[in-house]
């Protein structure tokens, strides 16, 4: 398929599930420790490999009380407008993280998320699924 034949048939689930396996090759390949910036990009690679419509750095505006706050944020990876990965790679993860991809699922109206941590000894215990309403 060509890179204009994006596979936007796919559900957030299925997504998921190549996302998962791009992860697995990525971390595989790169191991822990590199900056966050490595994985996304090599992530990104994979992503496009299985001819799905990948994008980074994806801004979000903030809406608070009817206005439009110049504040907005940026999601790491937005894969076919549905699935956000955040990309860490950090010694821990803590409360906060999984609170603060929640709160981006909300403000930008998705359904899935995919937090991942590379700094990670084991990867499977280092990739954690959010929802909103899905």
């Amino acid at each position: 398929m060509e890179n204009s034949e994006h596979r936007k048939d796919l559900k957030e689930n299925e997504i998921s599930y190549l996302i998962r396996g791009a992860i697995f090759k990525v971390y595989n390949t790169l191991g822990p420790g590199l900056l966050e910036s490595v994985y996304v990009a090599a992530l990104v690679h994979e992503l496009k490999k299985e001819n799905l419509d990948v994008k980074t750095e994806v801004p979000v505006p903030v809406i608070y009380d009817n206005q439009k706050l110049d504040l907005g944020f940026r999601l790491d990876i937005l894969v076919n407008d549905l699935v956000v990965i955040e990309v860490k790679s950090i010694e821990q993860l803590t409360e906060v993280h999984h609170k603060i991809v929640l709160t981006y699922l909300k403000i930008a109206n998705k359904k899935l998320a995919l937090l991942v941590n590379f700094n990670s000894e084991n990867i499977e215990k280092s990739i954690f699924r959010k929802v909103n309403n899905l």
